[in-house]
């Protein structure tokens, strides 16, 4: 089944067998499978099985049923010889011992699929392998390997090494705290970009302590009265009634979206600034954790550096409030309930914010802290492009609090949700969906979220970039993204 050369410790490398430590240890085994028809049979195997639709912030692709206890004769042998006489000499050639312990599945990659980045660091995981049964494959079909360098503190730095899929040929390498590698986007509409990957388990590398990045600085508000809300927000959001309605709706979700929120002339004015070159965008990482650009405040043209300005003001903190019931200026009236009523919301605090129905926001911030605090924000000006995404991680779940999102979008009529870039809540730990946000056009969106609540944005995928290149989008959008903490 498997060419015998590669069941015994080879005297030397030749022309099928490349082994690198660069930038960590991995082997490329071409011609893995002796037989062509039994690949060709393999293959329509595999491809008559179920798959299923699997995507959230890491990945998207499809993925069989579990192949461990598969009957197909072809799919049944190759896992026998991996995980038998396969896996036995592997074993002796590394000096470890690895288990019997069967962990192989099938994916199909097919346009705009991904896999973005990461180490495969899991209780038990040694050796991971990738065996491709592709078409002709070429790098401008994307759905390349992609292997990652590390700095200091063992995080993600850049792509260094690229490997072209290629039919019957397994890649190996060992799983460590520096193994960051992702597939890229599948590109090519015509092809499918089918392998069988999986895991040899033993005894796992030690891991150094997670580098933890330093806080993003947090500020209060500016000094700023609301004359800039007269000269930048749309009249209806200015009216106390349509205020009080609007808490009323947000304190029954946690979330709300204000269409039209700027005026249509200041909205545009900003729009049309974001394009210009003056801009410096720099690009934020590293890519196990997020990968978009960050505007330089200090090069913003005058109108947008205004517009930051009016989300940073003291009369927009205040607004804020009215809109949520969040006491995030000293003018918002505090709750009145007594401490009893306290009490016994501390009690159900946890997981009552974005997601829930039993809490309000303004019943929340009375239950969480009892003396006076000074309200602060932080705040990014974003470009989000073709490939750009954020993901989930341990260090973000270890800090969540209870805060305020904002987002105010700048992405165009002709922006599609298809094309990713939307952000998602989500339960920590769980695979539970608790809301998305599509960008939207000068939509205000705020989002009220608790202690177990998590968020990403969506890997913006191909179809962003293969529209007109008269698109008023140019294949990105910008948004300003701030959090409030009372």
């Amino acid at each position: 089944l498997i060419c015998s050369i590669y069941l015994i410790p080879p005297r030397g490398i030749n022309g099928d067998l490349e082994l690198d430590c660069h930038p960590f240890p991995h082997c490329i085994i071409k011609n893995f499978l002796g037989s062509e028809t039994f690949v060709e049979n393999l293959q329509r195997e595999l491809l008559e099985l179920n798959f299923h639709e699997k995507s959230n912030d890491l990945y998207k692709f499809k993925q069989s049923d579990d192949l461990r206890k598969r009957t197909e004769p072809h799919i049944a042998g190759l896992r026998a010889a991996l995980f038998g006489r396969f896996r036995s000499w592997l074993g002796e050639v590394l000096g470890v011992e690895l288990e019997p312990t069967v962990d192989i599945s099938c994916a199909k990659y097919e346009y705009t699929d991904v896999l973005l980045c990461h180490d495969d660091e899991l209780e038990g995981r040694r050796i991971a392998f990738i065996l491709y049964l592709v078409p002709p494959w070429q790098s401008s079909d994307g759905g390349t390997l992609d292997l990652y360098t590390t700095d200091s503190n063992f995080q993600p730095q850049s792509i260094v090494k690229s490997l072209i899929p290629s039919l019957n040929t397994l890649v190996l390498f060992e799983v460590s705290p520096v193994s960051f590698h992702q597939v890229s986007e599948v590109l090519t509409q015509d092809k499918c970009r089918l392998s069988l990957s999986g895991w040899f388990h033993g005894p796992s590398l030690e891991r150094p302590p997670r580098h933890i990045e330093p806080p993003v600085p947090r500020s209060p508000h500016l000094p700023r009265d609301e004359t800039l809300l007269l000269e930048w927000v749309n009249p209806v959001y200015l009216d106390i009634s349509y205020q009080e309605q609007i808490q009323e709706e947000f304190e029954d979700s946690s979330e709300i979206q204000l269409k039209d929120f700027l005026k249509e002339e200041k909205f545009r004015e900003v729009r049309e600034a974001l394009r210009l070159t003056q801009i410096q965008w720099t690009r934020r990482g590293p890519p196990n954790k997020r990968c978009y650009e960050a505007a330089s405040l200090d090069t913003l043209p005058q109108c947008v550096s205004a517009c930051w300005e009016l989300l940073r003001s003291e009369a927009f903190f205040l607004l804020l409030s009215n809109f949520t019931g969040l006491r995030l200026h000293y003018l918002c009236p505090a709750d009145d309930d007594d401490d009893n009523k306290d009490e016994e919301r501390e009690d159900v605090l946890d997981g009552k914010a974005m997601g829930s129905s039993t809490e309000s926001p303004s019943s929340a911030n009375t239950s969480r802290e009892k003396g006076p605090s000074t309200p602060v924000c932080c705040g990014e000006l974003r470009r989000w492009s073709h490939g750009s995404y954020t993901l989930l991680h341990d260090a973000e779940a270890a800090r969540a609090e209870y805060a305020l999102d904002l987002v105010l979008p700048f992405c165009g009529a002709d922006w599609q949700s298809e094309f990713g870039g939307f952000t998602c809540y989500v339960a920590n730990e769980e695979d539970e969906e608790l809301l998305t946000v599509y960008p939207e056009d000068n939509s205000l969106a705020l989002v009220y979220r608790d202690k177990e609540t998590l968020k990403f944005v969506k890997h913006v995928n191909h179809k962003s970039s293969s529209g007109s290149a008269n698109s008023s989008t140019y294949g990105a959008f910008y948004d300003f993204s701030f959090v409030y903490y009372e």
